[in-house]
């Protein structure tokens, strides 16, 4: 879980905000550019569930385009009416809770906290706490059909000039 300085200044100018947690680049774009970081797991002290964070501007506008849309409760009620997206949801969750484990294996820290959360920190499942969470995870390698969805409904998965460039 170690970036060097120059990517913690990049992640931290694409989601305007200091880092709370260590962090790896797990996905890049084909500029070069963070769009995907993997979180560990506490700052130390407290949980920090959201394992996975979609770091690029240009994705994260157009996630929440959808989100505004309506997406969420639709698939919301695709989680509720098809078994099939139900277990694979399901499994989304135990991947991201297993990979949680081994970033924490070895650690003399509380890890129960994990067997009580989803993907972000949800505590109910049959709800989605936001699209861009699922996207980062399908895009981190998780086999999340909500992430999955949603890049479906996208026309391109990243900008056609590297908006990054503009804020470093």
């Amino acid at each position: 879980m170690v970036c060097d300085a120059s990517e913690k200044r990049i992640v931290e100018a694409q989601i305007g905000r200091k880092t709370k947690v260590p962090f790896t680049v797990v996905k890049r774009c084909s500029y070069g550019y963070p769009v995907v970081i993997e979180c560990f797991p506490t700052d130390g002290r407290v949980p920090f569930p959201t394992l996975h964070w979609l770091t690029c501007p240009y994705l994260r506008k157009e996630i929440a385009r959808l989100e505004e849309k309506g997406m969420i409760k639709q698939l919301e009620n695709l989680l509720r009416i098809s078994e099939s997206f139900k277990s694979a949801y399901e499994k989304a969750v135990e991947c991201d809770r297993k990979r949680k484990l081994e970033l924490l294996k070895g650690r003399k820290m509380d890890s129960s906290w994990v067997y009580e959360v989803g993907i972000g920190g949800i505590c109910d499942l049959q709800h989605i706490k936001c699209l861009h969470l699922h996207v980062a995870s399908y895009l981190a390698g998780i086999p999340n059909p909500v992430g999955k969805k949603v890049l479906e409904s996208l026309d391109d998965l990243e900008c056609r000039v590297p908006l990054c460039s503009r804020l470093i």
